[in-house]
């Protein structure tokens, strides 16, 4: 399940953030990436330090606090979240994620998109499904989350600097096809209690939906 979620970061957010960025140290991308990956990986990261630390808890507080975010991935942790840049003619080949990172199962990836889309030209995520490939180019402050099991790549920046963060959750629930399933009952019993208030048909959808979470969930 791939979803795009707005305004996970507001106004004010993005304004600290980005006045933090640019003074951040950078190193190499390809010292955080697996041995593949390394190959086809060209980008600069956040270096560590206490801004870095800072800005990593910010933004991780807004994520975790986001409503979709939490009702589509059901985190049970994040990673450290990775700040990239990338310039002109940088980009990162088609890669899978790894599937363990710092000693956590990675199930959920995530790009949070820092400067809006006419910044920079190119610079696109794109994921490939069953269906085809999906291309994404969110406003500033927005994200869009995957399955960790997905091959994906970073279309090269032509012109300007693409900048974002990068993170990825372990999940209470292991499967993307559950965790879609799950996604999809709460919406619809949301929907139905705010159309008609408290009813049988929401209790028992409420119970359907707490009992394949209580089924499915790995704590």
């Amino acid at each position: 399940m791939i979803i795009t979620i707005q305004d996970v970061l507001n106004t004010d957010d993005l304004q600290t953030i980005m006045g933090v960025v640019p003074q951040l140290a950078y190193e190499d991308g390809r010292a955080t990436a697996g041995w593949a990956a390394r190959e086809v990986k060209d980008n600069e990261q956040a270096s560590p330090g206490r801004a870095l630390d800072a800005l990593r808890c910010m933004i991780s507080q807004r994520i975790l606090a986001n409503e979709v975010f939490a009702l589509a991935v059901r985190p049970k942790a994040l990673t450290p979240l990775i700040i990239s840049r990338y310039g002109a003619g940088r980009r990162y080949g088609a890669h899978v994620d790894d599937a363990l990172m710092n000693g956590m199962r990675t199930d959920v990836s995530f790009t949070l998109f820092l400067v809006d889309p006419d910044a920079y030209d190119g610079g696109e995520l794109v994921i490939e499904t069953t269906s085809g490939e999906e291309s994404f180019k969110l406003p500033a402050g927005s994200m869009v989350t995957y399955p960790s099991t997905t091959l994906h790549r970073v279309e090269p920046v032509i012109r300007g600097e693409r900048c974002a963060v990068v993170g990825w959750a372990r999940s209470y629930v292991r499967s993307p096809e559950k965790r879609e399933l799950l996604f999809d009952l709460d919406r619809a019993r949301r929907a139905l209690h705010e159309r008609e208030g408290p009813s049988t048909e929401f209790s028992l959808l409420s119970k359907t939906h707490a009992n394949l979470l209580r089924m499915w969930a790995e704590d």
